[in-house]
């Protein structure tokens, strides 16, 4: 097995050119493929983007937004196709292509962006803001995310994955997820294994959505992207390697390194996408990208077990989301908003942030979050 370029440069081409074997590490398979996504999502930006604009792929920009938004008119939207093209031709390209992990995570990428052109391609057909109803959209989504369980169950069959959950701070405890007395009993497996599949469409269609909920300005999403895929290819890395992994107490998987090709070509579609996505936006990523992005984080973190880290990992989207849910939920209630406007993001800018400002302090936010997740492996 092995990805198309570890396959020539590295198995085929070593014998004649000793230095070559460099491509066996990991390290600098997942370099190369950073720098081959961030090349990708710059020099095919310009093309997808004047594709959409033929396409006349604008976005609907929603009437009581803050009034500045209505500029951005016009912006074409599905810009999340350039995202996908820049993390699944780099990970083809670098990664060992015998790995189950890495086909998973390719899935996962696929699955939900494929949710998220439908929706984004309706929107565009219909020339309003409205794609899938949101029951289609949470169906495809928790579809996707059982076929992914189911995938897990069957790697955890061969001895390759462990359903138990790492939890931070707290080094003996690993609750296993899957319930052990049930699951050698015929007629009561299906549903030894319930909590943990719907463990993992909790994770991965939260983190779907949290992402898409993020994505209100420019920049915003894709910036906090970048810095929730770097900590989580630094987990997958450590999470792989034996000594980093026996140190750190985590769960040794030796097949897991190969994600963090995936990681890295993830935080290099991401930095290739802010080039074009900076303010103010030529391009928005859609939900083709957002549902994309976050379904492929929330499969990373199932994977690698770092499910309960996943919060810190990507703090300022578990803040967007939280923060719709209890404006909806105050405002059933109580008839009263907590925020001027959510996702939050828009209530700083009703309390005169300009965009920009938002966009940066939250930015940093999110890596005070993403360190903070960091310093958990030691603090045990």
């Amino acid at each position: 097995g092995g990805g198309l370029l570890y396959w020539l440069l590295y198995l085929k081409l070593f014998h004649y050119f000793p230095p070559f074997r460099i491509f066996r590490y990991l390290t600098f398979r997942t370099a190369f493929a950073s720098l081959t996504a961030l090349f990708t999502g710059l020099i095919v930006g310009p093309i997808v983007i004047r594709r959409l604009r033929d396409f006349q792929i604008g976005q609907y920009i929603r009437e009581e937004g803050p009034q500045a938004h209505q500029k951005k008119a016009g912006t074409p939207t599905m810009g999340g196709l350039l995202i996908a093209i820049a993390i699944l031709v780099p990970t083809l390209l670098w990664a060992d292509l015998g790995n189950p992990f890495v086909w998973i995570a390719v899935f996962a990428t696929l699955a939900f962006g494929a949710i998220g052109f439908t929706d984004d391609y309706l929107k565009v057909v219909h020339r309003r803001n409205l794609g899938l109803t949101a029951r289609a959209k949470l169906g495809y989504q928790i579809a996707a995310s059982i076929v992914i369980a189911m995938a897990l169950i069957a790697l955890q069959h061969r001895g390759e994955y462990s359903t138990r959950l790492l939890v931070p701070f707290l080094k003996q405890f690993h609750p296993d997820l899957v319930i052990e007395r049930w699951s050698a009993n015929p007629h009561l497996w299906p549903l030894a294994f319930l909590p943990f599949v719907a463990f993992v469409v909790l994770v991965i269609v939260g983190s779907s959505n949290a992402v898409n909920l993020t994505d209100g300005l420019d920049g915003l999403a894709i910036g906090c992207t970048v810095i929730a895929a770097g900590a989580l290819a630094v987990l997958t890395y450590l999470s792989g390697h034996a000594t980093f992994a026996t140190y750190l107490e985590l769960q040794r998987m030796p097949q897991i390194g190969e994600l963090t090709i995936f990681c890295g070509a993830m935080v290099g579609s991401s930095i290739g996408f802010l080039w074009y996505n900076a303010h103010p936006a030529e391009v928005f990523m859609g939900d083709v990208g957002s549902l994309a992005l976050g379904g492929a984080i929330g499969t990373v973190a199932v994977m690698i077990k770092q499910e309960l880290l996943l919060p810190f990992i990507g703090g300022i989207f578990v803040i967007e989301a939280l923060s719709v849910i209890l404006q909806v939920g105050s405002y059933k209630l109580r008839k009263k908003r907590i925020f001027k406007m959510a996702p939050i993001h828009h209530h700083f800018e009703l309390l005169g942030w300009s965009e920009s400002k938002v966009i940066v302090r939250f930015w940093i936010a999110s890596l005070v979050f993403a360190l903070f997740a960091l310093t958990t492996l030691k603090l045990r």
